[in-house]
Protein backbone atom coordinates (compact mmCIF):
# COMPACT_ATOMS: atom_id res chain seq x y z
CA UNK A 1 0.00 0.00 0.00
CA UNK A 2 1.22 3.22 -0.76
CA UNK A 3 1.67 6.08 2.25
CA UNK A 4 -0.26 8.44 0.28
CA UNK A 5 -3.23 5.86 0.03
CA UNK A 6 -3.03 5.01 3.57
CA UNK A 7 -3.09 8.48 4.51
CA UNK A 8 -6.66 9.27 1.87
CA UNK A 9 -7.93 5.78 2.98
CA UNK A 10 -7.50 6.80 7.00
CA UNK A 11 -8.77 10.05 6.56
CA UNK A 12 -11.91 8.66 5.43
CA UNK A 13 -13.30 8.33 9.02
CA UNK A 14 -13.45 12.03 9.72
CA UNK A 15 -16.15 14.58 9.23
CA UNK A 16 -16.29 15.99 5.73
CA UNK A 17 -14.86 19.40 6.47
CA UNK A 18 -11.90 18.15 8.22
CA UNK A 19 -11.12 16.29 5.86
CA UNK A 20 -11.61 18.94 3.12
CA UNK A 21 -9.03 21.03 5.26
CA UNK A 22 -6.45 18.37 5.40
CA UNK A 23 -6.21 17.64 1.89
CA UNK A 24 -5.04 21.76 1.28
CA UNK A 25 -2.09 21.36 3.32
CA UNK A 26 1.26 21.22 1.04
CA UNK A 27 2.38 18.38 2.23
CA UNK A 28 -0.82 16.03 2.21
CA UNK A 29 0.33 14.78 -1.24
CA UNK A 30 3.87 13.58 0.25
CA UNK A 31 2.03 10.39 2.32
CA UNK A 32 4.05 11.33 5.17
CA UNK A 33 1.57 11.88 7.96
CA UNK A 34 1.34 9.14 10.58
CA UNK A 35 -1.25 11.02 13.03
CA UNK A 36 -3.92 13.56 12.71
CA UNK A 37 -5.39 14.24 16.06
CA UNK A 38 -8.38 16.14 16.85
CA UNK A 39 -8.65 17.80 20.72
CA UNK A 40 -11.97 19.11 21.26
CA UNK A 41 -12.22 23.11 21.53
CA UNK A 42 -8.25 22.71 20.90
CA UNK A 43 -7.70 22.18 17.15
CA UNK A 44 -6.63 19.65 14.41
CA UNK A 45 -2.80 18.94 14.11
CA UNK A 46 -0.66 16.54 12.60
CA UNK A 47 2.06 14.54 13.10
CA UNK A 48 4.81 13.55 10.80
CA UNK A 49 7.44 10.44 9.92
CA UNK A 50 9.52 12.61 11.96
CA UNK A 51 7.85 12.30 15.08
CA UNK A 52 6.63 16.37 14.62
CA UNK A 53 3.24 17.33 15.96
CA UNK A 54 2.13 20.87 13.90
CA UNK A 55 -1.35 22.82 14.23
CA UNK A 56 -3.26 22.83 10.76
CA UNK A 57 -4.12 26.51 10.52
CA UNK A 58 -7.83 28.21 9.82
CA UNK A 59 -5.75 31.71 8.69
CA UNK A 60 -2.33 32.63 9.61
CA UNK A 61 -2.69 32.69 13.14
CA UNK A 62 -5.71 30.78 14.35
CA UNK A 63 -5.85 26.87 14.17
CA UNK A 64 -8.60 24.87 12.31
CA UNK A 65 -11.49 24.68 15.29
CA UNK A 66 -12.21 21.21 16.24
CA UNK A 67 -15.71 21.05 18.69
CA UNK A 68 -17.04 18.19 20.31
CA UNK A 69 -19.55 17.36 17.71
CA UNK A 70 -16.38 16.45 15.29
CA UNK A 71 -15.40 13.73 17.63
CA UNK A 72 -18.80 12.33 18.08
CA UNK A 73 -19.30 12.28 14.06
CA UNK A 74 -15.79 10.78 14.15
CA UNK A 75 -16.81 8.30 16.21
CA UNK A 76 -19.96 7.07 14.50
CA UNK A 77 -18.27 7.19 11.08
CA UNK A 78 -15.61 4.90 12.44
CA UNK A 79 -17.59 2.52 13.71
CA UNK A 80 -20.66 2.65 10.90
CA UNK A 81 -23.04 4.07 13.59
CA UNK A 82 -23.22 1.61 16.07
CA UNK A 83 -20.93 0.80 19.17
CA UNK A 84 -22.57 -2.64 20.19
CA UNK A 85 -20.03 -5.14 20.08
CA UNK A 86 -17.23 -2.70 20.56
CA UNK A 87 -17.13 -2.98 24.56
CA UNK A 88 -14.07 -5.07 24.59
CA UNK A 89 -12.12 -2.70 21.87
CA UNK A 90 -13.37 0.47 23.64
CA UNK A 91 -11.86 -0.94 26.82
CA UNK A 92 -8.14 -0.47 25.49
CA UNK A 93 -9.06 3.11 24.64
CA UNK A 94 -8.93 2.51 21.26
CA UNK A 95 -11.00 1.41 17.69
CA UNK A 96 -9.13 -1.14 14.80
CA UNK A 97 -10.17 0.76 11.06
CA UNK A 98 -10.08 -1.12 7.81
CA UNK A 99 -6.74 -0.91 6.65
CA UNK A 100 -4.84 -1.62 10.16
CA UNK A 101 -5.41 2.17 10.98
CA UNK A 102 -6.42 2.90 14.68
CA UNK A 103 -8.43 6.20 16.47
CA UNK A 104 -7.45 6.54 19.91
CA UNK A 105 -9.91 7.95 22.05
CA UNK A 106 -9.32 9.79 25.28
CA UNK A 107 -12.24 11.79 27.17
CA UNK A 108 -14.24 10.57 30.69
CA UNK A 109 -14.65 7.06 30.73
CA UNK A 110 -17.93 4.80 32.19
CA UNK A 111 -16.23 2.21 34.17
CA UNK A 112 -18.36 -1.07 35.57
CA UNK A 113 -16.37 -3.66 37.74
CA UNK A 114 -13.69 -2.00 36.29
CA UNK A 115 -13.70 -2.09 32.65
CA UNK A 116 -14.56 0.96 30.31
CA UNK A 117 -17.85 0.42 29.17
CA UNK A 118 -18.54 3.65 27.37
CA UNK A 119 -16.96 7.28 26.72
CA UNK A 120 -19.66 9.83 28.55
CA UNK A 121 -17.45 12.27 26.72
CA UNK A 122 -15.01 12.62 24.25
CA UNK A 123 -11.88 14.95 24.78
CA UNK A 124 -9.58 13.88 21.94
CA UNK A 125 -9.37 11.32 19.08
CA UNK A 126 -5.33 10.29 17.47
CA UNK A 127 -6.33 8.80 14.22
CA UNK A 128 -2.75 6.60 13.67
CA UNK A 129 -2.40 5.77 9.86
CA UNK A 130 -0.20 2.37 9.09
CA UNK A 131 2.36 2.82 6.92
CA UNK A 132 3.79 -0.64 5.53
CA UNK A 133 7.27 0.31 4.83
CA UNK A 134 8.27 -2.92 2.79
CA UNK A 135 11.82 -4.13 3.01
CA UNK A 136 12.63 -2.49 6.47
CA UNK A 137 13.02 -5.78 7.57
CA UNK A 138 15.27 -7.05 4.96
CA UNK A 139 18.87 -6.57 6.67
CA UNK A 140 17.41 -8.64 9.68
CA UNK A 141 17.07 -11.66 8.02
CA UNK A 142 20.63 -12.88 7.79
CA UNK A 143 20.80 -12.71 11.24
CA UNK A 144 17.37 -13.95 12.51
CA UNK A 145 17.18 -16.83 9.87
CA UNK A 146 20.31 -20.30 10.41
CA UNK A 147 20.32 -22.61 8.50
CA UNK A 148 16.18 -22.51 7.17
CA UNK A 149 14.99 -21.51 10.36
CA UNK A 150 13.51 -18.58 12.18
CA UNK A 151 15.28 -17.96 15.42
CA UNK A 152 12.95 -16.67 17.98
CA UNK A 153 13.09 -12.93 18.38
CA UNK A 154 11.80 -10.42 20.87
CA UNK A 155 11.12 -6.37 18.94
CA UNK A 156 11.62 -3.69 21.70
CA UNK A 157 11.10 0.17 21.20
CA UNK A 158 9.27 2.82 22.34
CA UNK A 159 5.71 3.72 21.09
CA UNK A 160 5.11 4.92 17.89
CA UNK A 161 8.85 3.70 16.82
CA UNK A 162 7.92 1.35 14.05
CA UNK A 163 7.16 -2.09 16.00
CA UNK A 164 3.95 -3.38 14.26
CA UNK A 165 5.57 -1.86 11.18
CA UNK A 166 8.61 -3.97 11.65
CA UNK A 167 6.55 -6.79 12.54
CA UNK A 168 4.33 -7.10 9.78
CA UNK A 169 7.21 -7.02 7.41
CA UNK A 170 9.50 -9.60 9.25
CA UNK A 171 6.02 -11.83 9.02
CA UNK A 172 5.75 -11.24 5.34
CA UNK A 173 9.42 -11.69 4.69
CA UNK A 174 9.54 -15.03 6.13
CA UNK A 175 6.65 -16.11 4.12
CA UNK A 176 8.80 -15.43 1.00
CA UNK A 177 11.08 -17.63 2.44
CA UNK A 178 9.11 -20.74 2.49
CA UNK A 179 8.45 -19.90 6.42
CA UNK A 180 5.09 -20.62 7.80
CA UNK A 181 3.67 -18.10 10.27
CA UNK A 182 0.81 -18.46 12.42
CA UNK A 183 -0.35 -14.75 13.39
CA UNK A 184 -2.52 -13.83 16.68
CA UNK A 185 -3.54 -10.34 14.96
CA UNK A 186 -6.27 -9.34 18.01
CA UNK A 187 -6.71 -5.85 17.30
CA UNK A 188 -6.10 -6.64 13.51
CA UNK A 189 -3.25 -4.15 12.92
CA UNK A 190 -0.97 -5.98 11.51
CA UNK A 191 -2.82 -8.06 8.48
CA UNK A 192 -5.86 -6.03 9.18
CA UNK A 193 -8.28 -9.06 7.63
CA UNK A 194 -11.69 -8.46 5.89
CA UNK A 195 -13.84 -11.25 4.67
CA UNK A 196 -10.50 -13.29 5.67
CA UNK A 197 -8.17 -11.46 3.35
CA UNK A 198 -5.34 -9.38 4.44
CA UNK A 199 -5.67 -5.94 3.31
CA UNK A 200 -2.01 -5.49 4.32
CA UNK A 201 0.49 -7.72 3.25
CA UNK A 202 1.96 -10.46 5.26
CA UNK A 203 2.47 -13.19 2.84
CA UNK A 204 1.12 -16.02 1.53
CA UNK A 205 2.42 -18.35 3.84
CA UNK A 206 0.86 -16.57 6.95
CA UNK A 207 -2.25 -17.44 8.71
CA UNK A 208 -4.05 -15.01 10.99
CA UNK A 209 -6.48 -15.16 13.72
CA UNK A 210 -8.39 -12.17 14.95
CA UNK A 211 -11.41 -11.30 17.17
CA UNK A 212 -9.91 -13.18 19.84
CA UNK A 213 -6.93 -12.58 22.46
CA UNK A 214 -3.80 -13.28 21.51
CA UNK A 215 -3.31 -15.96 23.72
CA UNK A 216 -6.61 -17.74 22.57
CA UNK A 217 -5.35 -17.31 18.89
CA UNK A 218 -1.96 -18.39 19.35
CA UNK A 219 -3.62 -21.64 20.95
CA UNK A 220 -5.90 -22.23 17.64
CA UNK A 221 -3.30 -20.97 15.03
CA UNK A 222 -0.41 -24.03 17.19
CA UNK A 223 -3.27 -26.91 16.75
CA UNK A 224 -5.22 -25.88 13.66
CA UNK A 225 -2.65 -24.63 11.59
CA UNK A 226 1.07 -26.17 12.53
CA UNK A 227 3.08 -22.77 12.10
CA UNK A 228 6.70 -22.95 11.88
CA UNK A 229 6.76 -19.42 13.70
CA UNK A 230 4.20 -17.88 16.15
CA UNK A 231 3.75 -13.91 15.82
CA UNK A 232 2.07 -11.57 18.02
CA UNK A 233 1.96 -7.85 18.91
CA UNK A 234 2.31 -6.45 22.36
CA UNK A 235 1.81 -9.11 24.87
CA UNK A 236 0.40 -8.12 27.67
CA UNK A 237 -1.25 -10.56 29.69
CA UNK A 238 -0.12 -14.02 31.69
CA UNK A 239 -2.39 -16.19 29.06
CA UNK A 240 -0.52 -14.64 26.30
CA UNK A 241 2.75 -15.74 27.69
CA UNK A 242 1.64 -19.07 28.84
CA UNK A 243 0.30 -19.31 24.90
CA UNK A 244 3.72 -19.13 23.88
CA UNK A 245 5.21 -20.88 26.18
CA UNK A 246 3.25 -23.68 24.94
CA UNK A 247 3.80 -23.03 21.15
CA UNK A 248 7.80 -23.18 21.95
CA UNK A 249 7.40 -26.07 23.81
CA UNK A 250 5.81 -27.96 20.66
CA UNK A 251 8.72 -26.47 18.50
CA UNK A 252 7.78 -23.57 17.05
CA UNK A 253 9.49 -20.51 17.07
CA UNK A 254 7.95 -17.24 18.36
CA UNK A 255 7.69 -13.55 17.05
CA UNK A 256 6.80 -10.73 19.64
CA UNK A 257 7.25 -6.88 20.34
CA UNK A 258 7.28 -5.41 23.64
CA UNK A 259 6.96 -1.22 24.46
CA UNK A 260 10.49 0.23 26.32
CA UNK A 261 13.71 0.99 25.66
CA UNK A 262 15.41 -1.08 28.95
CA UNK A 263 15.53 -4.67 28.34
CA UNK A 264 16.18 -5.21 31.90
CA UNK A 265 13.04 -3.45 32.38
CA UNK A 266 11.00 -6.83 30.82
CA UNK A 267 12.13 -8.72 34.00
CA UNK A 268 9.88 -6.73 36.24
CA UNK A 269 6.75 -7.13 33.46
CA UNK A 270 4.40 -10.12 34.77
CA UNK A 271 3.96 -10.91 30.69
CA UNK A 272 7.77 -11.28 29.77
CA UNK A 273 9.22 -12.26 32.71
CA UNK A 274 8.66 -15.92 32.37
CA UNK A 275 9.68 -15.75 28.53
CA UNK A 276 12.48 -13.96 29.26
CA UNK A 277 13.61 -16.34 32.47
CA UNK A 278 13.31 -19.26 30.31
CA UNK A 279 15.02 -18.08 27.37
CA UNK A 280 13.02 -18.25 24.93
CA UNK A 281 13.67 -15.73 23.17
CA UNK A 282 17.13 -16.07 21.31
CA UNK A 283 17.51 -12.34 19.83
CA UNK A 284 16.75 -8.61 20.75
CA UNK A 285 15.93 -6.14 17.96
CA UNK A 286 15.52 -2.69 19.18
CA UNK A 287 14.39 0.33 17.35
CA UNK A 288 15.98 4.10 17.48
CA UNK A 289 14.57 7.08 15.71
CA UNK A 290 15.97 10.42 15.15
CA UNK A 291 13.67 12.19 12.78
CA UNK A 292 12.26 10.29 10.32
CA UNK A 293 14.78 7.86 10.33
CA UNK A 294 14.81 5.20 12.23
CA UNK A 295 17.87 2.63 13.40
CA UNK A 296 17.32 -0.97 13.63
CA UNK A 297 19.81 -3.16 15.85
CA UNK A 298 19.91 -7.01 16.65
CA UNK A 299 21.50 -8.48 19.41
CA UNK A 300 21.53 -11.77 21.37
CA UNK A 301 18.65 -12.01 24.61
CA UNK A 302 20.69 -10.38 27.49
CA UNK A 303 21.16 -12.96 30.00
CA UNK A 304 18.02 -13.23 33.04
CA UNK A 305 19.01 -11.78 36.23
CA UNK A 306 16.14 -12.59 38.48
Amino acid sequence: MERKYAVEQAVRVLPRGIRDRLRQEEDWDTGRWEEVRLRAGRGLFVTDDTGFERPVRLGEKEIFPVTGEDLRQTLELATRSSLQGLTEKLSGGYLPLAGGHRLGIAGTVVLRNGTIQAYRSLSSLNLRIACPAEGMAQPLLSRLIREGRFQSTLILAPPGSGKTTLLRDLIRLLSREGIRVGLADERGEVAALRSGVPQLDVGALTDVMDGCGKGEGILLLLRSMTPDVLAADEITRPEDTRALIQGANCGAALLATAHGTDPDGLQLREAYAPLLQQRLFRYLVTISRTGSQRQIAVQPMPEWRG
